[in-house]
């Protein structure tokens, strides 16, 4: 079972990383087969025509999608974005956005995740998928914390 301690403190760790700041993205939950990131749109999402660059609407899909994946990895295993496919759907220019990844399946070599982005009216802006490459020992969680100077609390719990 996925330790509560472990996916607050990695949820921490995520929030914090350089990317997520720089693009003002807040990792909300992180389930078996789910994960929630939001983003209050600002200027600096904006193209030049004054609507959300598609950039960040593939950062949150390929975001959301990865982190939909995680907890039902091994802890020594890790995992590297193959492709993502996004279909943009409308435009927005302001407000609250949230993604919500989904995890399809998880193979011992491949994973197929989907995520869907929503404007706070619940209106849907994008819709995408990534499939992701299982590595063993690159890229695992523990290496996240290493960088970031930290540790995290174990992965699994035992089932009460």
């Amino acid at each position: 079972m996925l330790n509560p301690r472990h996916i607050e403190e990695l949820i921490k760790l995520i929030n914090s990383s350089p990317y997520y700041q720089l693009l003002s993205m807040v990792m909300e939950d992180i389930g078996t087969g789910y994960s929630v990131i939001s983003l209050d749109m600002e200027s600096k999402h904006l193209s030049p025509y004054q609507a959300i660059q598609g950039g960040v609407y593939s950062s949150l899909i390929d975001a959301a999608a990865y982190w939909a994946v995680y907890p039902e990895l091994d802890p020594e295993s890790g995992l590297i974005t193959l492709d993502v496919t996004v279909h943009h759907l409308a435009s927005v220019k302001s407000g609250k956005i949230t993604v919500k990844g989904r995890r399809i399946k998880v193979g011992r070599t491949i994973c197929l995740a989907e995520a869907a982005i929503e404007s706070q009216e619940g209106r849907i802006l994008a819709q995408g998928s990534s499939k992701l490459l299982v590595t063993d020992g690159l890229q695992t969680i523990d290496q996240l914390a290493a960088l970031a100077n930290t540790t995290l609390p174990p992965k699994f719990i035992a089932e009460p």
